[in-house]
């Protein structure tokens, strides 16, 4: 039995690098190349790292940032707005990740949030446990006791589900109702008006289900601010409430081609990852690899 999979959000690790104070980097082209410098650059750090010890690894990029939600719910998260010199190397990510012997899934259908989650669904019996690494809260309905668990590399943070659930006040499988409530401008689910984190918390602690929370105010057992005005517009909008859970809802059934022996490291292939090294211009990250291919 293998000991961990880490599924990484390589969506998350792109925009991580972007935005990163790093100096910026261009290929021998002129082209930016930072963003997929500094994922290239992070997931050697993620291999060299002995705490992670990593056997079997995939990571997902959403490429395009588009899904079956768009077709469902116009305002859902796209690439609208992204910088175009970021646009430009979801592509050469994918490409440059790969050349470090690494399994990539590419979404297009399906988010990478989605790809994630059926890795985690597939692979956790297989396993002593699923990383998945990114901060996204979106993930966090995945976590399964410490068999699947969320890490939050730039904080340093395990998050498990007995963790999640005392800090959060209820559990994983209710994320998505929370998020129904609350909205998540990061995926433009906009939530129903008046509810914040404090009163969707109480709420979704309480009955775990959007379906379970009683019409009437008056027979809530716990005490939320402004319950009757909340109530009113749960009432008024509950179709708009389940509607957004289907949105924030993952799908944990996309079809992966990868076996789990398909995800084991093996090591970074020589030849391949040199190539791509003299492609970009970045001699210094050549000899970066501690474990090479056979």
């Amino acid at each position: 039995m293998a000991a961990r999979v880490h599924l990484v959000d390589g969506t998350y690790e792109l925009y991580r690098a972007h935005y990163s104070p790093r100096p910026g980097h261009r290929d021998p082209a002129g082209r930016d190349a930072k963003a997929t410098v500094g994922v290239v650059s992070s997931l050697l750090a993620l291999l060299h790292d002995s705490e992670e010890a990593v056997t079997h690894l995939a990571i997902a990029f959403d490429n395009p940032i588009r899904s079956f939600r768009n077709d469902l719910f116009a305002d859902y998260k796209s690439d609208d707005g992204v910088p175009p010199e970021l646009r430009a190397q979801f592509d050469a990510v994918e490409e440059a990740v790969r050349a470090l012997g690494i399994t990539v899934w590419s979404m297009a259908e399906h988010e990478a949030d989605d790809a994630l989650a059926s890795g985690a669904r597939r692979f956790a019996d297989a396993v002593d446990q699923v990383r998945i690494l990114t901060p996204d809260k979106d993930l966090a309905q995945c976590l399964r006791g410490e068999r699947v668990v969320q890490v939050d590399r730039r904080q340093k943070k395990v998050t498990g589900e007995a963790a999640f659930r005392a800090a959060r006040g209820f559990g994983p499988l209710s994320v998505p109702d929370f998020l129904a409530l609350t909205g998540d401008t990061a995926d433009g689910i906009p939530g129903l008006p008046g509810f914040g984190d404090k009163s969707a918390t109480l709420l979704i602690g309480a009955y775990q289900h959007l379906e379970a929370i009683p019409a009437l105010p008056y027979q809530w057992t716990v005490k939320v601010r402004g319950a009757l005005q909340l109530g009113a517009t749960l009432v008024e909008r509950r179709e708009d409430a389940l509607f957004y859970r289907r949105l924030a809802t993952l799908v944990d059934t996309v079809p992966l081609a990868e076996s789990l022996d398909d995800l084991r490291f093996r090591g970074v292939p020589r030849a391949r990852f040199e190539s791509w090294c003299d492609a970009v211009g970045v001699k210094t990250l050549k000899t970066a690899p501690r474990r090479w291919a056979p």
